[in-house]
């Protein structure tokens, strides 16, 4: 497995996606909110529609940790507790595509993803 990345990335996603999900859960945040909101990031695609470099940029842009755990981070420490759910669905979201497979975009076509060309 250690020798396999795409397993390696498919492991982390569910790590993620578990942890966001008991997170999410000790808020005692909305589900509604949850199952409302957690296909948000995936209307990033319509990047898509204004060529591949942009879609892929777009998308790459939501479908990485690093904004929404910024997000996290800074609801934390500006005591804007508010803000948490939205963090933790977003990455709920970006665990559960890693996990499926689904990884982040090369500008070339839609499937190609560092899950293909690690």
């Amino acid at each position: 497995m250690l020798t396999r990345p795409s397993l390696l990335l498919r492991a982390e996603g569910g790590i993620v996606f578990g942890a966001s999900l008991l997170l999410y859960a000790e808020l005692r945040a909305s589900w509604l909110l949850f199952v409302v909101l957690v296909l948000a990031p995936d209307l990033s695609m319509l990047g898509y529609l204004l060529g591949v470099r942009f879609g892929s940029a777009l998308y790459n842009l939501i479908h990485a940790l690093v904004v929404p755990l910024l997000l996290i981070a800074l609801s934390i420490f500006y005591k804007q507790f508010w803000l948490l759910p939205y963090g933790l669905i977003w990455t709920a979201h970006i665990g559960v595509d890693r996990l499926l497979g689904f990884g982040l975009k090369y500008p070339t076509r839609f499937h190609d993803t560092h899950f293909q060309r690690l």
